[in-house]
């Protein structure tokens, strides 16, 4: 099959030919009609996490099922699907307790599994849901790592209708995921960004309020603070907690490494929350609020062939939302 491909890390994505995978007997093959970006594309090709090679990026995958394993019976050829790029074993206790996201086999497809940049991708039975009717093959190919990974955050969070929460460095997938699910539950948001035209897009995505990342104090006040920078934007996301408040954080794009004040943290009785992707039955409701009109932020879509040039606008930080490949 025609697919993107790291043959090794540190490296870059080459277009070429490589050997399709026959699915396994739980397994269903999906031939790709749209796959979307995300921050493991880029990095991958730095080595961290440095995949086995020869690899097929791409975490998120909406198409046609081609081909079935002889045990499926859920799904058949010729469904329209989007795939839940989380990754489990399906029958561990964390599996089997609902919270797959713990399971010691949890994988995120297109870094530890060959993904969707490709004409074909395998993926177990049980991570395909239908393609809901209503939404575009565009739509569908970009809500799967970042919101499910968004709305885990916002679970997390313990987020109810009418809390504030803060959305930082809203142009990425996650953060923007996040400013939809917000507004969509009933809550009032306010984004940061360092980029006024990326506030005035979140305003027109329906934040209340914004608020640039480069000032001093961002003079917020908020119930849960949706954090992916780390320590360039850390202290000021915990000084905008109120009592009781809870940093919910799944990356951290600026550093690996924060220093946390121990008095602020007990006295004002803060929680700090890490969250990673999201479980079976978090998808399922993802897939659900998405059927629903969910809003789904498409920065750009390009054909795959321009996959360098999507690589080259995420590396510099200028989109909005996700930018999706059409096949």
């Amino acid at each position: 099959m025609k697919s993107w491909i790291l043959r090794e890390a540190p490296g870059s994505y080459e277009w070429g030919d490589i050997d399709a995978r026959a699915p396994g007997p739980l397994d269903v093959r999906v031939r790709v009609v749209a796959s979307a970006l995300n921050h493991m594309d880029l990095w991958l090709m730095q080595g961290m996490p440095k995949p086995h090679v020869p690899h097929v990026p791409g975490c998120d995958v909406a198409g046609v099922i081609e081909s079935i394993g002889a045990l499926v019976t859920t799904v058949a050829v010729g469904d329209e699907v989007v795939v839940n790029p989380a990754v489990a074993c399906g029958h561990c206790r964390q599996c089997l307790g609902g919270d797959s996201a713990l399971c010691a086999e949890f994988g995120i497809l297109g870094e530890h599994d060959w993904g969707g940049h490709g004409e074909l991708v395998v993926v177990p039975a049980r991570n395909v849901t239908p393609k809901p009717a209503n939404r575009s093959w565009e739509e569908c190919a970009a809500f799967g790592l970042t919101t499910l990974t968004a709305w885990r955050m916002l679970r997390r969070g313990r987020l109810r209708p009418g809390h504030t929460v803060l959305v930082v460095g809203v142009g990425g997938g996650v953060s923007s995921s996040a400013l939809a699910l917000a507004k969509f539950a009933g809550a009032r948001v306010i984004a940061t960004s360092r980029d006024d035209a990326k506030l005035e897009q979140a305003k027109a995505l329906g934040a209340d309020e914004v608020v640039n990342s480069d000032a001093d104090r961002w003079n917020v006040e908020a119930d849960i603070v949706i954090e992916s920078v780390g320590p360039a934007t850390w202290d000021k996301s915990l000084r905008s907690l109120v009592p009781g408040g809870r940093l919910v954080i799944c990356g951290g794009t600026s550093g690996p490494k924060v220093e946390v004040t121990l008095p602020r943290l007990f006295f004002k009785q803060h929680e700090i929350i890490g969250s990673t992707m999201g479980s079976y039955e978090e998808w399922a409701e993802v897939a659900d609020l998405v059927a629903q009109g969910l809003p789904i932020v498409v920065d750009q879509t390009l054909p795959l062939a321009d996959y360098p040039d999507a690589l080259e606008r995420l590396g510099k930080g200028e989109q909005l939302g996700k930018l999706v490949l059409q096949h």
